[in-house]
C-alpha cells in the first residue's frame, strides 16, 4: 500500500502536467500562435528546470522530500489555474514556466522517495511501479484534456487539470509519517557536479537519458502539430497520444520479469533502436489507425528504458547524493527540452514536419549505437 500511495502522488501531478502540456499547445494554436511560438512555450517548460535541477536535488538530499513536494504541487495548481483566469498567449508563457518548475520538483523528490523505499533488490521493481504510474497518468492526461477541450473549452480544461495536484496536496497534507529518503551525508568539501560525470556508469546514463528524453518529449511536441496539420480534432489527437502511454504501461507490466532475465544495456539499446525506427515512419503515415499503431510501437520502445535507467542512476550515485544525481539527469534532459522544441518549431515552419521526424530518428539510432559500443 505504501508504494501505491507514493505512485498515486506522482501520477496525479504528472496527469496535470501532461494534460496541461497538450492543452497549452492546442490553445496557443487556437489563439493564432505560430509553430515557433508553440516551440517556445514548450521550451519554457524546461528552461528553469534546466538551471535549477541540480540545486533542487541537493535541497531534497538535505531537507528531505516533503516540503519540496508540497511546494511543487502548489506551483502546479497555480500553473494550471492562470490560463483559466486570464486566457491569452502571454499568460501561457507564465503558466508554462510554472508547470515546468512545479513538475521538476515532483520528479526529483519522488525519484528520491522511490529509490529509498524498500530494500536494494526491490529498487528496479519499485521504479517499475513508478513507471507504471507514469504510464497511467500519461494515458489519461491527453484523453481528459482533449475531451475537456471539445466539451467545455480550453479555459475550463485548464481549471479541471488543476484539481489533480490539489488532490495530491491533500493526500500529502493528511500523511503523518515522514516520506522515505536516502541517508543524508554532508557533501565533502570541494565536491563538484563534474565529479558525478567522472563515474563511467553515471556518465553513460546521463547521455542515454538525454537522447531518450528528447524522443519522448519531442513526440509530445510534434504529434499535436502534425495532427493539426492533418486536420484532426483535439480529442482524436489526445487519443493517439494516449495510445503511446498505453504502450508504455503494457511494456512496464513486463519489466519486473524483463529486468531479471535481460541485461540492462540490451534493454536500453533495443529501446533506442525501436524508437528511432518508429520516428522514421511517422511522416509517411496520415491515417489515425496507423498513427495509433506507430505511437504504440514508440511507447513500447521509450517506455521500456526508464525504470532501468533510474535504477542504474540510483545505484551508481555516491551515497547521500542520489537527489543531486537525479537533478543532474533532469538538468541534462531539460537542456534538450529547452532548445530542441525551439529549433524543431522553426524547422517545421520552414521545411515541414518530415525533416524534424527524421532528425529525431537519427539521434535515437545513434544513441543505440553509442549504448551498445560503451558496454563492449
Amino acid at each position: 500500500m505504501e508504494i501505491l500511495y507514493l505512485v498515486a502522488l506522482n501520477a496525479l501531478a504528472h496527469l496535470a502536467f501532461v494534460g496541461a502540456r497538450l492543452t497549452t499547445t492546442l490553445f496557443a494554436l487556437h489563439l493564432g500562435a505560430s509553430e515557433f511560438t508553440v516551440g517556445l512555450l514548450m521550451a519554457l517548460l524546461a528552461v528553469l528546470p534546466m538551471l535549477l535541477s541540480v540545486s533542487t536535488g541537493r535541497l531534497v538530499d538535505r531537507t528531505g522530500p516533503r516540503r519540496p513536494l508540497a511546494l511543487s504541487l502548489l506551483i502546479l495548481i497555480l500553473g494550471t489555474t492562470l490560463p483559466f483566469l486570464h486566457p491569452s498567449v502571454e499568460i501561457l508563457y507564465v503558466s508554462s514556466t510554472l508547470l515546468g518548475v512545479g513538475f521538476m520538483y515532483v520528479h526529483i523528490a519522488m525519484n528520491s522517495v522511490i529509490g529509498a523505499q524498500g530494500m536494494r533488490e526491490e529498487r528496479a521493481l519499485n521504479f517499475s511501479w513508478l513507471a507504471l504510474g507514469f504510464s497511467i497518468s500519461g494515458s489519461l492526461g491527453p484523453i481528459l484534456a482533449g475531451v475537456a477541450i471539445d466539451l467545455i473549452g480550453y479555459e475550463k480544461a485548464f481549471l479541471m487539470l488543476g484539481a489533480f495536484p490539489a488532490i495530491a496536496l491533500a493526500m500529502l497534507w493528511s500523511r503523518r509519517r515522514p516520506l522515505p529518503r536516502p541517508e543524508y551525508r554532508t557533501r565533502a568539501r570541494g565536491s563538484k557536479v563534474r565529479d558525478l560525470f567522472r563515474i563511467p556508469g553515471l556518465r553513460r546514463t546521463f547521455v542515454v537519458s538525454g537522447i531518450l528524453a528528447m524522443g519522448w518529449d519531442l513526440y509530445s511536441f510534434l504529434l499535436p502539430l502534425y495532427g493539426v496539420r492533418l486536420g484532426l480534432a483535439a480529442a482524436t489527437i489526445g487519443l493517439i497520444m494516449a495510445t503511446f502511454s498505453v504502450a508504455t504501461f503494457v511494456v512496464r507490466l513486463a519489466m519486473p520479469v524483463l529486468v531479471r532475465h535481460v541485461r540492462q544495456h540490451l534493454v536500453i539499446g533495443a529501446a533506442l533502436g525501436v524508437s528511432g525506427s518508429a520516428y522514421l515512419l511517422f511522416p509517411m503515415v496520415s491515417s489515425v489507425p496507423l498513427l495509433m499503431a506507430l505511437s504504440f510501437v514508440l511507447g513500447l520502445g521509450l517506455g521500456s528504458a526508464q525504470p532501468v535507467i533510474m535504477a542504474i542512476l540510483y545505484e551508481q550515485s555516491p551515497p547521500g547524493r542520489q537527489g543531486e544525481a537525479v537533478g543532474v539527469r533532469t538538468s541534462v534532459l531539460n537542456a534538450s527540452h529547452t532548445f530542441i522544441p525551439i529549433v524543431s518549431g522553426a524547422l517545421s515552419a520552414v521545411l515541414g514536419m518530415t525533416p524534424v521526424f527524421w532528425l529525431v530518428a537519427a539521434c535515437l539510432l545513434g544513441g543505440a549505437w553509442f549504448s551498445n559500443r560503451q558496454v563492449k
